[in-house]
């Protein structure tokens, strides 16, 4: 029997997996309310930007899979787009060569709070009111805060302090952070709440109510105040005061959508993931790339064929995916054009950044994303991007995480969520409304013709990417984790520790494939500014078998080996079509995670 931390849950009525176990039983008590797994992910969305707000905020965006029962799986895009001032002409004028990782000129159309009425809208049965109220709640009253957010408030104090003083009247209440075990509040984010719900409430029925919030949002009081916040001097990553680019017109246009899913079919499981205007697509291609059979799970050969596998997937990444030009996603996705980049797989590391051609295309690459990470002193080896823990960089920016939420009710409606951006640490706190704007275009490229390039009115690319699993047809397991690039790995090896559970080392369950040691490597353009990359690198959990670190080392491998809960936090939910039974687990690490159900 392979040890876990916790068992897998299983049950028949629902269950809830989320990076905070708030937000997990605020979405449970929607279930136990009567309400669906809809109804329950949008609560729990709700408590999560209260909850993590170093993690997530409404200004920020989310991709949303839901799988409806008897329906086909959807892509609920949460992700805005560049505003029309977002030129790279612009930025370029600015003297910069980058997009700043903080401030108003990183800041998208804000995409969250738009696709998160759209599903209660279109697929959930409660009243705004009735899903906004455990959100208000913690606002309102407050909550004892994990010990990051304060972490997180501490890394930017100074910042705040002399700078984004808005930021500083929520998070330095008196002068101090937030503190474990203290109730801290946000009575101004709880009074946009109230407001909203006041000036929706009179709209009509249900679904008139959710409209006219969203009009709200989008040409009413928080529109003004976002747009008035996007136009103040803000100091960023470039050292510089700069405004941004949104407008009253920006925030009016744009709406969340729905589309199909990106799919791919590997023995007998269809996997589910947005377009490649996401990296959800490179989990796909991972799959692509994997030979009929699989090396011993957890050994050297195994570990080394995903790393590698995992490089070259990038790099098509890199060289390919993005809402700015049309994406040959078929081709990268076809069996003859992942036998042949197979082969470039042997048994030494690549330190090499090799897209491919598909449909013989040349590949074109920023020039930029070929910069090799500064070695910084005190590395954190959890990893470039979004890291488990938010920290400090070289150049005084702090890097953000992620949340995730999945759930499944009792009808068999499932859903997988990845909320991001928003964070205390991308912007300053609008004074009016409590939270921030967000920082996602500092994924795109200032330089013209590449498929990120910025470019107004396109969706920067995304490192956000949940997952929804099919078994012969049917949905059956919903997933995913924050962790910016790392996302897509942890993904891919939490999958196949529960897709090969026969073939695995102790028979693992969604639990066991959670705990199970986890790795990453950065050997690719990283999506955060100031994207830098470490070719050959791979970061290791320490419980991995010594023989295979050092195996691994042998191979060419540059390994870090890190703590030993350090790499990824996933969550998951399942269904059992045939026997009924409902399942959840949720990752240990940062011991904030959790599932619940019955």
């Amino acid at each position: 029997m392979q040890f876990t931390t916790r068992p897998t849950l299983s049950g028949t009525f629902g269950m809830v997996s989320s990076t905070h176990w708030l937000a997990s039983q605020s979405a449970m008590a929607v279930l136990e309310d009567g309400g669906n797994a809809y109804d329950a992910a949008v609560a729990g969305a709700f408590v999560l930007h209260v909850v993590e707000p170093h993690l997530n905020g409404p200004a920020g965006e989310v991709p949303i899979l839901l799988a409806p029962a008897g329906g086909e799986v959807r892509v609920l895009c949460g992700q805005g787009v560049a505003p029309a001032g977002a030129t790279i002409e612009h930025y370029r004028g600015l003297g910069l060569d980058l997009v700043p990782g903080t401030g108003p000129l990183a800041a998208a159309v804000p995409g969250a709070f738009d696709a998160w009425m759209l599903l209660l809208r279109d697929y959930g049965t409660k009243s705004l009111a009735d899903v906004l109220k455990y959100a208000i709640g913690y606002a309102e009253d407050g909550h004892a805060c994990v010990e990051n957010v304060g972490a997180t408030v501490e890394t930017v104090r100074r910042l705040f302090e002399t700078e984004w003083t808005t930021s500083a009247d929520v998070y330095l209440p008196g002068g101090r952070s937030p503190r474990p075990g203290e109730l801290f509040r946000n009575p101004a984010l709880a009074a946009t709440w109230h407001r909203l719900l006041a000036e929706a409430g009179g709209a009509g029925d249900r679904e008139a109510q959710i409209e006219a919030a969203r009009e709200v949002w989008r040409s009413g009081f928080v529109a003004d105040a976002l747009v008035r916040q996007a136009g103040r001097p803000t100091m960023d990553t470039s050292g510089e005061r700069h405004t941004g680019t949104l407008t009253a017109a920006d925030l009016a246009s744009w709406s969340a959508s729905y589309e199909a899913p990106a799919t791919y079919d590997w023995n007998g499981w269809t996997l589910c993931k947005a377009g490649p205007w996401s990296q959800g697509p490179a989990f796909l291609q991972q799959l692509a790339l994997l030979p009929p059979e699989l090396p011993a799970h957890g050994s050297a050969d195994y570990v080394h064929l995903l790393i590698e596998g995992c490089k070259l997937a990038m790099a098509d990444r890199e060289a390919w995916y993005g809402d700015a030009d049309a994406v040959p996603l078929e081709d990268l996705l076809s069996a003859e054009y992942n036998a042949a980049r197979r082969q470039l797989i042997d048994g030494k590391a690549s330190y090499e950044l090799r897209p491919g051609s598909p449909g013989g295309r040349a590949p074109r690459l920023c020039e930029h994303a070929r910069v090799v990470a500064p070695a910084e002193p005190g590395f954190d080896p959890m990893g470039a991007g979004e890291p488990t823990v938010a920290r400090v960089t070289r150049d005084g920016g702090t890097r953000g995480d992620t949340c995730h939420l999945d759930v499944v009710d009792r009808w068999g409606n499932m859903i997988a969520a990845t909320p991001s951006g928003g964070w205390l640490q991308s912007n300053p706190v609008v004074p009016e409304l409590g939270f921030p704007l967000g920082t996602r275009l500092q994924m795109t490229w200032l330089t013209p013709g590449l498929p990120n390039s910025l470019a107004p009115g396109r969706r920067p690319r995304t490192t956000l990417t949940p997952s929804i699993a099919l078994r012969d047809g049917e949905p059956v397991l919903a997933f995913g984790t924050p962790g910016g690039d790392q996302q897509d790995q942890w993904q891919l090896h939490f999958f196949l520790a529960v897709a090969t559970r026969a073939k695995a080392r102790g028979g693992l369950d969604l639990q066991g494939a959670i705990d199970a040691p986890n790795w990453h490597n950065d050997s690719f353009p990283g999506s955060f500014y100031p994207r830098g990359m470490r070719p050959g690198s791979v970061t290791v959990e320490s419980r991995m078998d010594e023989a295979v670190v050092e195996e691994l080392r042998r191979r060419g491998h540059d390994v870090t080996v890190g703590g030993a809960w350090s790499e990824g936090r996933l969550c998951a939910v399942a269904r059992d079509p045939g026997a009924g039974i409902l399942s959840a687990a949720a990752n240990p690490r940062g011991m904030q995670g959790y599932a619940v159900g019955r």
